[in-house]
Order: C-alpha cells, then structure tokens, then sequence
C-alpha cells in the first residue's frame, strides 16, 4: 500500500517513489528506499511538496516511524485484501520445495523484466531528449544546446556515482538510425570516461560532444549523411564536410570549447590518417579519441545497410587486429576491457556447447557476463539470464555468426540487427541471476 507523505517529513529508510520523468531526478530509478540524508536533500531540491511512499517496504526504526499514510484508491485496498481480511483467511498450504522455486523463478522473472522495462524507458526518454535537441539546432541554437546539456547532465547524473556499471542490451530495436548511434557513441564514450577517471567538467563536454557528434549532417542531403563505397570524389568531400559544418553549428549553440573539439576531431586519427586536419594523437584530446574510437565501433555494427554489420565480437576483433595504429593502444585496451571479449550482443557458445546471446556485462569480471540461454523447454519470454560470474565451471567457449547458429537457437535467442546499448548499476543487473543461482 501507497500514500502521499509531505517531503519535509521524509525520514532515511523510508521507501519512496518519484512519479518524475527519468530526466527530471538525478537518481538511477525512481521508486527506491533512501539510505542516506543526501539523498533528501537532492529529493528536496526537486521542489516537490508530496510524494508517494510504500510503509511496507521501508525499514524505519520506531522513533523515526510515520504515521500511516492515507491509502490511495486502489484494488490493493480493497475490503477482499484489507488486512483485517487477511487475519481471518485460511492458512495457506505449506509450499513443496517445487512450489517455492516455481515461486521464486517468477518473482525473479518480474525483477528482471522490470529492469529490462526500465532500461527500455531511459533510452526511449533520452532518444526523445537528443531529437528535441536536434529539432532546435537551426531555429533556436541555444535551446539545443539547453536540451542537450540537460541530456548529457541526466546521464551523468546516472553514471558518477561509485559502483561498477554493466553495458547492458536493449532488447528491441531501439529508435531511428540516427538517434540510436548518437545514443550508443554517447552512454559508451561516457562509460569510458568514467573508466579512463575523467573528471566531471571532462565528462560534460565529452558527454555532449558525443550526443552531437554528428549534428552537421543536418546539413547534408541524406544520400550524403553516410560513407558509401560508390563515392566519387566529390561526395566524399562532400560527406566530409559535415564536421566543418558541426563546429559551426556548435559555435552558434554556445557550447563549450571542450565540447567543440569532440565535434571537431571526432574523425581524425592517431596515424594522422583521419579528417579534416590529419592531426595526429598528441594534436587530438582526449574526449575526441574516446568518440573517434566508439563512432568507429558503432558504425561497425550498426552500418546504414545492416546485411553489412559485423557483429560486436567481431568489430572488437576488428579493430584490435587491423586499425590498432589508428586509436589510441591504451584506450583501446581500456575499451575491450570494458567492453568484454564478448560485448552484449554477442551470439555465443557456452563451455556446455549450449547457445546464448549476450545480455549485459559488468566490465570488472568481462569474460563472465549474464546471458540468455537457449531453453527449448522453456518459452523466451520465461526464460532467466544466467549470470556467469556465478558459475565458475561454465564459460564461454567462441562467439558465433548467426549464420553459424542453429535455426532453432537463433529464432529462440532473436539477435536484433540494430544493436542499442544502455547501461545500469551492475548489481542490479546481476542480482536476480546470483539469487537464482544460489536456490
């Protein structure tokens, strides 16, 4: 059961939710119980005058201990359920031991569903931040630089505080093109700031230099907004123009020198084989080499002609074993740390020879992620991820094609041919896998 409390009676230990858009809170979910007195300040800082809190689930202690809420109307409350109800039920039966891990697969099911849900909203809600960013570019500059410092600034928010993060897959495809790469090159170039100890400023700028990487293509036909091998001279001069043209864009946003360069330098290289300036590493800063290489990554999965796409295990491969003189070598180490030998995404086969595709991975213990198994009897959508940091006899053996799957594997693991990447708390991620495992 809910109520409302007023925020000046907030208390730690209380379990809150905050009925906020994901931008509009710098917490990384919006229902949870608060721990420390930090927390009530930012939640004050919000200006809310009421919010809603669970009494059930908070862990007060009597003295700090609130009144009961007045219940909001709901079937919770109803005479069937009221708890005077409940005192005179019947006992329930005593469960077989069959009956309570049936129990707690389901209730570790709807955790993990939830936070795939979860995962799903903040990118569709940050997707539609970075087009109403996009919209204003030319209209009204300065807004567009508002939406998307407020963008980058809502990311932050989610990522600074302490704690692993796991890269995790969406499981749909995830917006249009241009959105879902601007996305991608974004939350993976700020995952490796926040590796390579980037400090706050550092990573704003980074931050927003790679949601609007690419924002000059705004002035390209679309034909034009893509490399293609049929380019003539002309075309690829043209196509190459877009980062001239973003640096003007960026100029009449506002945006920060830090962020200009990012927008600048995102093409060129550290052999000085890149564009426009063919400015070498020691010439290219740093936010700059951390979007040239996650630009490059993504447009190896995720090409305009997507029969073209490598898949993240190979990209990975690719750009170690053959552009290794372009980026920077302990970025990129860095990068295939944080990444994994086997990024999300990936189709895999176990040490079981059991087929899975890679859902998430916490970049401290790579070669462990949590991954989807092939089941044939059990349905997908009942189906738990299995967190391999858990099972220290079971790896991962090779990362396959799909082609290289069996049909009735790879219609059950669904690999999508746009991949989209998102990322959360990574004990969060691996929770209901470790309790599953542990039954």
């Amino acid at each position: 059961m809910s109520g409302r409390i007023d925020v000046e009676e907030l208390r730690v230990g209380m379990f809150i939710h905050l009925d906020l858009g994901w931008m509009s809170h710098p917490f990384p979910v919006g229902s949870f119980r608060i721990t420390h007195a930090q927390q009530i300040d930012k939640i004050r800082g919000l200006g809310l005058k009421q919010l809603r809190w669970s009494p059930e689930k908070s862990e007060l202690t009597a003295p700090q201990r609130a009144a009961d809420p007045t219940p909001e109307t709901s079937p919770e409350t109803s005479p069937e359920t009221s708890p005077a109800a409940a005192a005179h039920a019947p006992a329930p039966a005593a469960e077989t031991p069959a009956q309570a891990a049936e129990r707690q697969r389901r209730t570790l099911l709807v955790a993990q569903r939830a936070s795939a849900e979860l995962c799903q909203k903040q990118f569709d809600e940050a997707g539609m931040a970075w087009r109403s960013a996009q919209d204003w570019v030319v209209a009204r500059p300065e807004q567009a630089r508002k939406d998307s410092e407020g963008l980058a600034r809502a990311l932050l928010d989610k990522m600074l505080p302490d704690g692993d993060m796991c890269i995790r897959l969406l499981t749909c495809n995830a917006g249009d093109g241009a959105s879902a790469h601007a996305m991608n090159v974004a939350v993976i170039s700020l995952l490796m700031g926040r590796v390579l100890g980037l400090d706050e400023e550092e990573m704003l700028d980074l931050g927003i230099g790679a949601l609007m990487h690419d924002v000059g293509k705004i002035d390209l036909p679309e034909r034009l907004r893509h490399v293609h091998e049929r380019f003539g001279k002309e075309d690829l001069a043209a196509y190459r123009d877009h980062v001239a043209h973003g640096v003007m864009h960026g100029k009449r946003m506002g945006l920060t020198p830090g962020a200009l360069h990012v927008l600048a330098q995102h093409h060129e290289l550290a052999d000085g084989s890149g564009f426009p300036l063919r400015l070498k590493i020691d010439r290219v800063c740093v936010a700059a080499r951390i979007v040239a290489l996650v630009n490059r990554y993504d447009n190896m999965c995720n090409p305009p002609v997507l029969t073209q796409a490598h898949t993240p295990h190979e990209a990975l491969s690719l750009l170690f074993a053959q552009a290794k003189s372009q980026f920077d070598a302990g970025m990129l180490n860095a990068f295939i740390r944080m990444m994994g030998v086997y990024p999300a995404g990936s189709v895999v086969q176990l040490t079981d020879d059991r087929f899975a595709l890679v859902m998430s991975v916490n970049s401290t213990r790579p070669l462990k992620p949590n991954v989807l198994v092939h089941d044939p009897k059990l349905p997908r959508e009942e189906a738990l991820h299995l967190n391999l940091m858990s099972t220290p006899d079971l790896g991962i053996r090779r990362s396959l094609k799909p082609a290289q799957v069996p049909a009735a594997a790879l219609d059950y693991l669904a690999p999508r041919p746009r991949v989209a990447y998102f990322f959360e708390a990574a004990r969060t991620a691996a929770a209901p896998q470790d309790e599953a495992l542990s039954a």
